[in-house]
């Protein structure tokens, strides 16, 4: 992140990657629902999560492995009910 010389922080690519929620009627509870309902979509509650300590670039790789067999093995599941075996 860049400093701009109003302190705002700037990405260098120019991307706003902010989640902005607006407040109807002075509702925030509503208000944070949709905000947390972005955040999750987005997966920065899982990026968090991730962040909270530092893993090697070799765990790294097997989490996404066991991941990606998870997704398929999932995958795979849904499609055999899907076709009713």
């Amino acid at each position: 992140m860049l400093q701009t010389p109003l302190g705002k922080d700037q990405n260098p690519k120019g991307d706003d990657d902010t989640v902005q929620v607006l407040v109807r009627d002075n509702n925030v509870d509503q208000a944070l629902k949709a905000l947390k309902k972005k955040m999750q979509r987005e997966g920065v509650f899982r990026e968090m999560k991730l962040r909270r300590h530092f893993e090697k670039p070799s765990e790294r790789r097997a989490r996404e492995v066991a991941e990606a067999v998870r997704r398929a093995r999932k995958m795979e599941r849904k499609r055999l009910e899907r076709e009713g075996f």
